[in-house]
């Protein structure tokens, strides 16, 4: 038991600063045997606490933990059962009665016997003792002065004492006096015998003629011991006086202790209010903005950004744990929630509202721009949109399904109006190819009132002009390979090439100059939407330098092609791809009306695909070095393809013209020899 208790001592108590009095190994009355110690402990600071602990040893381990502790001031009764037959069993009762059966009788009697001791001294004798031998309630400490003293004497007869120099000396002296000491000890002693009864007498007789000092002595020791009582008595009512102080100072530093508990949870609690009305807390105006802020206005705008970023911080702060239990917190949040949701309403429908008045706003400017070749500029719509970037990036952090919607909607609504703008553009771009083009297209619809020869001859010109560009220096050649026969037959040729030369490079020039304009209107149109498009709706482009390559060498090999934008949007990994959609979606129209003006420009003259060759591959070049992956990039690139298809058609085509025109000519040449033999002589 003793190297329990000093185990107990060092692991628990210690730490804890309390001294260990007493212990006692009990288990529960009527229950399985389940071990464990009652241990009655004090602390080492004032002021004294008094404790009876309950300790139990771990199932996984050899050490004690610390299981319930119950303040003694609490005990009220001890009950031993029995005060004359000796039993292991005893209750104590706190707050409900604890019955325990100890493991031995010594160890019950040693434990009630310490906590009637802590209820002698520092309860007054509060506690009730039932059923307790008196002899367990005796205090029988011996002083420390009377424990010192019989030790002294048990070491002073256990050990041996030497003589010191002065004994020596009076012993010497002793026996010098007795010769016969040595001789005969029996009358050595007899002499001592008789010196000590003379000695005797002396002192009796001393004492007798002493005794009226004695009773003096008597009556003063009776006197002092009088005075020693009522001194007792005075120190047990200063004692007890001083035991009502000291209850009375543990009574205040227990108040003292509670209120310093008392102002630190005040101040925790303060910081966690501070920190949920700091963050938890969105200001009046804010909630005005949101609810019925001005969404036309820059001032009303600004209003709501900046409310609208307040509420986002309120709703995304982190809260710590058990914040969430709390009803305000719930009740705030669901405020929040629901000011999110009707300024998500608000500002989805203002901005389809935006859209729908824009579709409107153009529509009554194409009229203008009908017998132009220009289309109608959108930057005072981007201009005005881009207030809201801020927002809509709000709205796509907050509120996904309505982003979705309105990009959904935007799409739309821009769809449409592109589309009317860009046929109407194109329609106008026609309208001029086919105007300058008229005569020729009339004399290409002629019926074939000409002889078959001239007819060849003109579209020989026609073919000629196509490969070399040049008439005259395909007149040089024919009139080489004729000879002076068809002298006459080759002036004609000359001057009718001359004429149609003149005609075709001046239609030409004018198609050259219709579809660089159209080039040139498409281009910045496209690049402002869609630079309008990533700012507008937060979608930044990221460049990626292996993807362009690829795209680019898809290009050079003809490969080119993208998805077909009649259909929805197609699931995207990346913003640079959404952004790639939005444009298909909005420009569905540019690819087909291109490839209908270079069919058209192919069929008033197959030369032109030379022309838009050049042209494409320069725009093509031009939006690759700003951005290899754009829709603009993509889609020059896929009318280049067919481009350079119509022009790789055009020049296979032209040796078999040529062939023809040499057989016509020959033939020609043998028909002037035969009427004019007198002339070839």
């Amino acid at each position: 038991m003793t190297a329990i208790k000093h185990a107990l001592q060092r692991d628990i108590f210690t730490p804890n600063d309390e001294r260990l009095l007493s212990i006692v190994n009990v288990c529960k009355a009527g229950k399985k045997k389940k071990n464990c110690f009652l241990c009655a402990t004090v602390t080492t600071e004032r002021p004294v606490q008094v404790k009876v602990v309950k300790v139990k040893k771990s199932d996984k381990g050899d050490f004690y933990k610390r299981q319930i502790a119950w303040a003694l001031r609490d005990l009220a009764v001890v009950d031993a059962k029995d005060a004359i037959k000796e039993s292991p069993e005893f209750d104590l009762h706190f707050d409900k009665v604890y019955r325990w059966v100890a493991s031995s009788i010594a160890e019950k009697n040693a434990f009630i016997s310490c906590t009637w001791k802590l209820n002698q001294r520092y309860l007054r004798k509060k506690i009730d003792f039932l059923n307790v031998s008196s002899q367990l309630l005796e205090e029988s400490v011996p002083s420390g002065e009377n424990q010192s003293v019989a030790g002294g004497d048990e070491e002073a007869v256990d050990e041996y004492q030497e003589l010191n120099a002065r004994e020596e000396q009076d012993i010497e002296i002793m026996m010098e006096g007795c010769e016969c000491a040595i001789s005969n000890a029996e009358a050595f002693a007899e002499k001592l015998s008789r010196e000590l009864q003379v000695l005797d007498g002396a002192n009796i007789q001393s004492i007798m003629a002493s005794e009226k000092q004695v009773n003096i002595l008597m009556q003063l020791l009776d006197e002092a011991l009088q005075e020693v009582d009522q001194i007792e008595l005075k120190l047990s009512s200063y004692e007890e006086m001083l035991q009502s102080v000291k209850e009375q100072m543990d009574q205040i530093s227990e108040s003292n202790h509670l209120i310093h508990l008392s102002n630190t949870n005040n101040v925790k609690l303060l910081s966690e209010i501070e920190f949920l009305v700091n963050h938890m807390d969105l200001a009046k105006g804010h909630v005005k903005a949101l609810q019925d802020g001005d969404l036309a206005s820059s001032r009303g705008i600004e209003a709501c950004t900046n409310a609208a970023d307040a509420l986002l911080q309120c709703m995304n702060v982190a809260l710590r744990p058990g914040h969430d239990m709390l009803l305000a917190i719930r009740q705030q949040q669901q405020r929040f929630s629901e000011l999110r949701e009707h300024f998500a309403r608000r500002l989805a429908s203002h901005l389809n509202n935006v859209f729908v008045q824009q579709g409107h706003d153009q529509s009554s400017t194409l009229a203008q721009h009908s017998a132009e070749l220009t289309l109608p500029n959108h930057h005072p719509f981007h201009r005005d949109l881009l207030r809201y970037a801020k927002l809509m990036e709000w709205l796509k952090s907050t509120d996904y399904g309505k982003y979705e919607g309105l990009t959904k909607n935007y799409m739309d609504y821009l769809s449409r109006l592109y589309e009317r703008e860009i046929k109407d553009f194109f329609e106008v771009a026609k309208m001029k190819m086919t105007g300058t083009t008229k005569e020729s297209k009339k004399f290409a619809t002629l019926p074939r009132k000409e002889s078959a020869v001239k007819q060849e001859t003109e579209s020989l010109h026609g073919s000629s002009g196509k490969l070399t560009g040049s008439t005259s220096s395909l007149n040089k050649l024919s009139v080489q390979s004729s000879g002076s026969r068809r002298s006459q037959s080759s002036s004609l040729l000359d001057m009718g090439n001359m004429s149609a030369s003149d005609l075709d490079v001046a239609d030409r020039t004018k198609f050259d100059k219709i579809f660089e304009q159209v080039l040139s209107e498409l281009e910045p149109l496209c690049l402002a939407e869609q630079d309008f498009i990533s700012k507008f709706f937060k979608l930044q482009q990221h460049q990626n330098l292996s993807a362009s390559m690829a795209e680019a060498e898809d290009l050079d090999g003809g490969s080119l092609s993208r998805p077909q934008s009649s259909g929805s949007l197609l699931p995207v990994s990346s913003e640079k791809d959404m952004i790639r959609q939005m444009m298909i979606k909005i420009f569905c129209c540019i690819e087909p009306e291109l490839n209908n003006l270079i069919a058209l420009g192919d069929k008033v003259d197959s030369f032109n695909s030379l022309y838009m060759l050049v042209k494409m591959s320069h725009h093509v070049w031009t939006a690759q070095n700003v951005d290899p992956a754009s829709f603009l990039s993509t889609t020059l690139g896929n009318v280049l393809v067919t481009v350079k298809r119509n022009f790789d058609k055009c020049i296979s085509c032209e040796p078999e013209s040529i062939a023809h025109w040499n057989r016509e000519d020959a033939e020609s040449g043998d028909s002037c020899c035969l009427s004019d033999p007198l002339g070839s002589s």
